[in-house]
């Protein structure tokens, strides 16, 4: 590990809007790239449910109207990627050095490190987990690109038979990176449809998994909080520090 954080930040932050959400990670960001804050472990919620676009994905991925009609936030992600349905689920966010301590310097294998401390922590649960293979996609999809996150896995993502059950996305900046992704507890197809214009979720939900489907209920958060942070700190090595934000995050 770097001498200069000696260990990482564990935040269990609750739930926020889809605004305040990505405020907060991209603070984090700014503040371990200025040394103000160490690498940090963040998991967090939202309410009301949020459909984010991927950095340079195009609005009209998004149904507005239905969205408004739903009370659902549309917000842009820091990171790329494809249009992501935030609801029903505990997402993580990692922020942290390249080269420096457990994260290799190349993004493909700082990606699938992190992802590989997901699978420890769905294992954990006795889902029999596992990365896909293949190149991590870490390009950003064209403005008009609408295909939705969760109709495909790409290199390198959480699945359960093929079918994804974590879905990360990644941006790179001086040197360190955020990774943050959607641990899909349970589903809402009407939701996820309609949130980008689809008339229903058959080409999604062939696609995707859940806790709730795995499990045939959804673990109490507290008890997943607790297992991605252990699985993080095994994989990676690191002592997890459990704190709030400072002035600068």
């Amino acid at each position: 590990m770097s001498p200069s954080f000696p260990s990482w930040r564990l935040v269990i932050d609750g739930d926020h809007s889809g605004a305040e959400n990505m405020v907060r990670d991209v603070a984090m960001l700014e503040a371990v790239i200025t040394g103000q804050a160490p690498p940090t472990l963040r998991l967090y919620g939202w309410s009301p449910p949020c459909l984010s676009l991927g950095r340079h994905q195009g609005e009209d991925a998004a149904d507005v109207d239905f969205c408004r009609r739903e009370g659902i936030d549309v917000v842009r992600r820091p990171t790329g990627g494809r249009a992501v349905l935030h609801h029903l689920e505990l997402t993580y966010s990692v922020v942290a050095p390249l080269g420096q301590g457990p994260l290799p310097r190349p993004l493909q294998d700082a990606y699938r490190t992190v992802c590989l401390a997901l699978v420890g922590a769905v294992r954990s649960f006795g889902i029999d987990a596992e990365l896909t293979g293949g190149d991590v996609n870490l390009s950003l999809p064209g403005p008009r690109t609408k295909v939705p996150c969760f109709e495909a896995p790409a290199g390198g993502e959480v699945v359960v038979a093929g079918r994804k059950l974590i879905g990360s996305s990644m941006r790179a900046r001086q040197g360190h990176i955020l990774q943050h992704g959607a641990i899909l507890l349970d589903w809402d197809g009407r939701l996820q449809a309609g949130a980008m214009g689809l008339v229903d979720d058959s080409t999604l939900r062939p696609h995707v998994t859940t806790f709730a489907e795995q499990l045939g209920a959804v673990p109490p958060r507290v008890r997943l909080e607790q297992a991605l942070a252990s699985a993080l700190k095994n994989a990676l090595s690191v002592e997890l520090v459990r704190g709030g934000y400072t002035d600068h995050l």
